[in-house]
């Protein structure tokens, strides 16, 4: 249903943390993500007790309640525009995330002006556990062809 979202984000393996988008409007969007075993972060993030780092938590977030809520905003016009994360503000981690976690991403907007999307976003695990929230700032700009 949300594939061609899916298919407009700007990235790829082994930076894309983005499994599927449960439901969005255009008030909130929810996605979730499953951190692989085979994640190339683990490597080094601890030796011999991988755990995802914060940064990475970050990214998740902002992929699903940044780029692809404002993608959803921006409509058909979505294929125009780069996104780019301009402000990460009151970051919270809650709880430590393992490989083969899934991870539930909801991210509530605040507003959307000129092409500016600023989201409450909170990524909690499948039992519903809070890990980390955060709040997101994604500006929209013209795609250099």
């Amino acid at each position: 249903m949300y594939q061609h979202l899916l298919d407009a984000l700007p990235y790829s393996r082994p930076f894309l943390f983005v499994d599927h988008i449960d439901e969005i409007s255009d008030q909130h969007i929810t996605g979730r993500y499953t951190y692989r075993t085979d994640e190339t972060f683990y490597e080094g993030h601890f030796k011999n007790n991988p755990v995802t780092p914060g940064v990475i938590l970050i990214e998740t977030m902002a992929q699903i309640g940044g780029v692809l809520l404002g993608f959803h905003l921006l409509g058909s016009a979505m294929h125009q525009y780069q996104p780019l994360f301009t402000h990460i503000e009151n970051a919270e981690f809650l709880g430590t995330v393992l490989p083969n976690t899934t991870v539930i991403v909801t991210a509530q907007k605040q507003y959307f002006r000129r092409n500016v999307l600023k989201v409450a976003a909170e990524m909690t695990n499948t039992n519903g556990t809070p890990l980390c929230n955060c709040t997101i700032s994604c500006q929209f700009v013209e795609r250099k062809t």
